[in-house]
């Protein structure tokens, strides 16, 4: 039998290649060939006396076999993870490759530009940011880590609340021209509200104003899933958008949207950086989450209009 180390370094490869669904994907996050790691998983085979992956065109599918011997890999292997953090707490050093998963729109305006300080901090650790309008799926797309904007839905992720972002009412100088202003929540009933589906739910538009509550039902003839789309459709006058604060606070600045409704208060949309719930959380991981929650705290951009 191969030595244990071999053993455990043959589990790992099974493993990943099973999250990822993909040999090759896992061979460019480890930085070797395709064929080195069908070798490896060709050696566990035959070492175990059968198949535990049904090989297609389309996709990888686990045997019933290789079903158990995954879930007792994954056992065995968070069993070690455990072990060596018990032993490295506090010395671990901060390095290597680091994935992370966003919305467009806050991976562009809020996470990119903080990468350069992060990375002068943390000089080997090496960032692939992955930017996707829809929820991410993490083990499937090899993330140590999301950040997720709005109520969380599953509950089999580990989730740190790190911050909040205030929303406010928007439209362009040219549509409230044409149209009016809206000097209440109820008003918004008649005009075009653009829609940004992945945060409104069932039409549903929520302000408080002291102790009163406000849930108006808008409509409208344009709605998308990607939140910079919004930005344009409201830039370019179709209507009127319930946005984040800081996608629109440069257009703010520079007069080419308005604030509406500032004696209300939309609902704030929690922010929560989201890990594997199977998956020990590396150093590299939770310094990063640290570095954002810090950075977060204190942004102006996330605040609400004064």
């Amino acid at each position: 039998m191969r030595c244990l180390v071999d053993k455990l370094n043959a589990m790992a490869i099974f493993v990943r290649v099973v999250e990822r669904g993909s040999f090759s994907a896992v061979a460019r996050e480890l930085q070797t060939s395709q064929p080195t790691i069908s070798k490896v998983l060709q050696a566990l085979e035959s070492e175990l006396g059968g198949k535990l992956i049904a090989r297609s065109t389309r996709k990888l599918s686990l045997t019933e076999e290789g079903q158990r011997y995954f879930d007792h890999c994954r056992q065995i292997l968070a069993a070690v993870d455990a072990a060596e953090h018990s032993f490295q707490s506090g010395r671990e050093t901060i390095a290597g490759p680091l994935r992370i998963g966003s919305s467009v729109s806050f991976g562009r305006l809020q996470i990119a530009p903080r990468l350069p300080a992060f990375l002068e901090r943390y000089p080997d650790v090496r960032v692939d940011l992955q930017l996707s309008d829809q929820n991410q799926d993490l083990v499937s797309e090899g993330l140590d880590v999301t950040f997720r904007i709005g109520a969380l839905n599953d509950s089999g992720l580990i989730a740190r609340h790190i911050g909040s972002t205030h929303r406010i009412t928007v439209a362009a100088p040219q549509y409230l021209a044409q149209h009016g202003q809206p000097q209440t929540p109820d008003d918004l009933r008649e005009h075009n509200c653009l829609q940004f589906n992945l945060l409104s739910s069932q039409n549903l538009w929520i302000y408080t104003h002291g102790a009163r509550r406000h849930e108006v039902r808008i409509k409208g003839n344009a709605q998308s899933n990607n939140s910079e789309a919004i930005r344009e459709m409201v830039l370019g006058g179709l209507g009127v958008a319930l946005s984040p604060v800081w996608l629109f606070s440069e257009d703010l600045k520079a007069g080419r949207v308005t604030a509406l409704l500032q004696d209300y208060s939309a609902q704030s949309l929690p922010i929560h950086a989201v890990s594997p719930a199977n998956r020990r959380q590396s150093a590299r991981v939770k310094a990063f989450v640290d570095f954002m929650s810090q950075a977060l705290e204190s942004a102006p951009e996330l605040q609400a209009i004064k």
